[in-house]
């Protein structure tokens, strides 16, 4: 089972990417979000796969930028009715926070802006995920509730702590995250806040 991919990102179509490891290019199947977050074709990029299998397809790899997003991609699936399109799709007009924000609220209407995803499932996805619980530090966890007094606020990360930085000197949020998002790609997901920012800034300067 394929897990991650780094390679040269080699050609990106309306559903999918093709991504140059070693000489062997892996079609990945990627959610609009993604594939708009994606860097240019040539440039290195590192994917974060959910691999499937089916008797009719055979395997087919799954791609996010972010851990989080496969996390809650694996999720949403565990939800009966949910296939891989409409949790890519859920994951187009929600971030993972964005959805577990939902799913605390009980906003149907917010799940239900997803392509494929009419009122039943959205309130079947709000439902079941309520009670969805991960013992991975970081993972999803959508009953995690801010309010909860055993909950602990969960640290910043380093992505999303670069891209504020970013915002606050001006920076419009796309490019402050495509920017980051390169910084990362980089040095590695363990890579200092301020190694970050500078590599984001130098980012945004080419």
């Amino acid at each position: 089972m394929i897990g991650r991919l780094r390679g040269v990102l080699a050609e990106v179509g309306d559903e999918e990417a093709l991504v140059d490891v070693g000489g062997v290019g892996y079609v990945v199947r990627c959610g609009v979000r993604t594939l708009s977050r994606l860097p240019a074709p040539g440039e290195e990029v590192l994917l974060h796969v959910e691999t499937q299998w089916s008797q009719d397809q055979g395997p087919r790899l799954y791609g996010f930028l972010a851990r989080d997003d496969r996390r809650a991609f694996v999720a949403l699936q565990g939800v009966q009715g949910v296939g891989p399109k409409a949790a890519l799709g859920v994951l187009d007009v929600l971030t993972p926070s964005e959805l577990a924000q939902a799913v605390a609220r009980e906003d149907k209407a917010a799940v239900g802006r997803a392509n494929g995803v009419g009122p039943k499932l959205a309130l079947r996805i709000v439902v079941e995920l309520k009670d969805k619980q991960l013992t991975e530090v970081g993972a999803f966890q959508p009953s995690a509730l801010p309010s909860a007094p055993a909950a602990a606020p969960a640290a910043p990360s380093v992505s999303g702590e670069a891209v504020a930085a970013l915002l606050g000197l001006g920076m419009s949020e796309p490019n402050a995250r495509r920017a980051v998002d390169q910084a990362l790609i980089r040095l590695g997901e363990d890579a200092a806040i301020s190694a970050v920012i500078k590599a984001a800034l130098q980012e945004l300067g080419r």
